[in-house]
């Protein structure tokens, strides 16, 4: 049976106990890993720099596929970071493990195909969670911003990203 390395241990730890149900469930019968749970402002705002330059006044978007969020962390907050008040953030990331992608380098159609399917289990383990009175939230994936099930008409993927519905 699959388990959480001590770094996505600690990564899941940062995160509201819903997501932590949820996760420890999922882990059960997918194997994947935490890449992050809480995140500072500085590290939001890290994460938002990439791809994208800052032209003296603005940051301006060099090269769109870089891009990993639209969120800096100071003005325009992210689910990652705690809102005030609180010690957890609402959002984690995390994407199925293999052998063959030992160092998730995650482009291209295959790529894309197993986060698809893995996201369809994790919101699947929600909504059983949720139906079952274990957990509180509904959850939203970073694939399906509006939940619809229509992947194409996303102006932004983000794989990765589940984020509790509050």
């Amino acid at each position: 049976m699959p388990k959480y390395s001590q770094r996505s241990h600690g990564r899941l730890d940062t995160v509201h106990i819903d997501l932590q149900i949820i996760f420890h469930e999922v882990i059960k019968g997918y194997d994947n890993t935490i890449l992050y749970g809480r995140r500072t402002a500085a590290e939001q705002n890290e994460l938002y720099k990439k791809g994208r330059r800052f032209d003296g006044e603005n940051w301006v978007i060099e090269n769109r596929s870089e891009v990993v969020t639209f969120r800096d962390g100071y003005f325009r907050r992210s689910n990652h970071q705690p809102p005030e008040g609180e010690v957890v953030g609402f959002a984690v990331d995390a994407v199925p493990y293999h052998q063959d992608y030992p160092h998730i380098r995650w482009k291209g159609r295959a790529a894309r195909e197993a986060i698809v399917h893995f996201a369809g289990y994790v919101l699947g383990i929600a909504s059983r969670l949720k139906a079952e009175g274990i957990i509180e939230h509904d959850i939203r994936w970073g694939g399906d911003w509006d939940s619809d099930r229509d992947l194409e008409e996303e102006t932004f993927f983000d794989g990765a990203h589940f984020e509790l519905v509050r």
